[in-house]
């Protein structure tokens, strides 16, 4: 109620983007005021329990409720992310080289719809600086998903380098990678997703994972974010080259660039469109692909989760793993620990006795 009532009427008074780096940079520097961190965790936090515990990637989720990329650009406020009940986060989408984006403005909220429309352009400051954050950290109370991009002015025929160097400089300091191929506010990013762009891509970013498994003594797992504006057709062959590619499993979905359905005003901003006019959507996506990698290849459900219901129709579509973005925006910390204990309490409903059980289960 906090947020609502005393932050979000502030915070919506203000220009988006603005609203957002004061978010994130006041994250990051209020947990270095002591009992801060500590606070957050007991207004926030979520208690972890052997049943909604997942294993996946060789990594162990305290909660199937995640942060999607676009928040923390820049590793800025991982302790504080962290201390929001999530099971999981990601940061970036980080690119080899900083760079400063698109042009402002480029962030917009549309309220009616539950939506934001964004045109960011993977704005960040680069992997070395990320590489620099994620060193320092002194915990590590939840896995940190590294989200990796090509800079705007890299071709596509140079793509794989800049997700190599992305892998190269962060490998250590990422639980586990996710392959941005799915933006629509970089030009032609969205056509690696497609046939041998896609695979040649891919065969490039797990030769880099292994030499940095070699190197470093430790394998880990790298997914790949796929768009949600793609036919059953350009699915089911992004899908199988994916699969036969060796990545460890894949996020649906990234934002979309459909406008049906909406009524305010900033409908017609260009950018990928977030929140509650993906739910329908990226759900069916997540179904076909649990449907065609017959629940073989893990996913992570994304796009317009408000609720727990909203989460749970993910899972039993076929996710795993869950993440939120524009309802955090919308409705504070407090959503994710509302959406964990729905989820649990329809889990439970259903006899489930463990998360796992409820993954995929529409299609048994």
């Amino acid at each position: 109620m906090l947020y609502r009532n005393v932050f979000k009427p502030m915070l919506f008074r203000m220009d988006p983007e603005k609203a957002h780096h004061m978010v994130i940079g006041g994250l990051g520097a209020g947990v270095r005021i002591p009992g801060t961190l500590a606070a957050m965790k007991s207004m926030y936090g979520v208690t972890s329990t052997p049943d909604m515990t997942t294993e996946l990637f060789g990594l162990s989720f305290p909660s199937p409720v995640g942060l999607a990329a676009g928040l923390d650009k820049n590793a800025q406020a991982v302790p504080g992310l962290s201390a929001s009940g999530f099971g999981f986060m990601e940061v970036g989408t980080v690119t080899p080289k900083a760079q400063s984006g698109n042009e402002l403005p480029r962030l917009f909220r549309l309220p009616s719809d539950e939506a934001l429309v964004n045109r960011m352009g993977f704005n960040n400051e680069g992997a070395a600086a990320m590489a620099g954050r994620l060193r320092s950290l002194s915990s590590r109370p939840i896995p940190i998903a590294v989200n990796i991009g090509k800079n705007k002015v890299t071709s596509n025929a140079d793509a794989a380098s800049d997700y190599e160097t992305c892998i190269r400089t962060l490998y250590r300091y990422a639980d586990f990678f996710v392959v941005n191929i799915s933006s629509p506010n970089t030009p032609d990013l969205r056509n690696l997703q497609h046939g041998d762009e896609l695979k040649d891509l891919l065969r490039q970013v797990m030769g880099e994972m292994k030499r940095q498994a070699k190197q470093n003594g430790m394998s880990k797992s790298v997914l790949v974010k796929i768009a949600p504006d793609v036919n059953d057709n350009e699915l089911e062959h992004m899908v199988d080259t994916i699969a036969a590619s060796g990545v460890a499993g894949l996020i649906a979905t990234n934002t979309t660039l459909s406008r049906d359905g909406l009524t305010h005003q900033h409908a017609s901003e260009a950018g990928g469109l977030s929140g509650r006019p993906l739910t329908k959507r990226s759900t069916e996506i997540i179904s076909q692909v649990y449907r065609q990698t017959e629940g073989k290849l893990p996913i992570i459900g994304c796009g317009g989760i408000f609720s727990g219901q909203d989460a749970y129709d993910k899972i039993r579509a076929g996710s795993s793993l869950v993440e939120i973005y524009t309802s955090f925006i919308y409705e504070g910390p407090e959503v994710t620990r509302k959406i964990h204990m729905d989820i649990r309490e329809r889990m439970q409903r259903d006899g489930f006795t463990h998360i796992s059980q409820a993954v995929g289960a529409d299609h048994h």
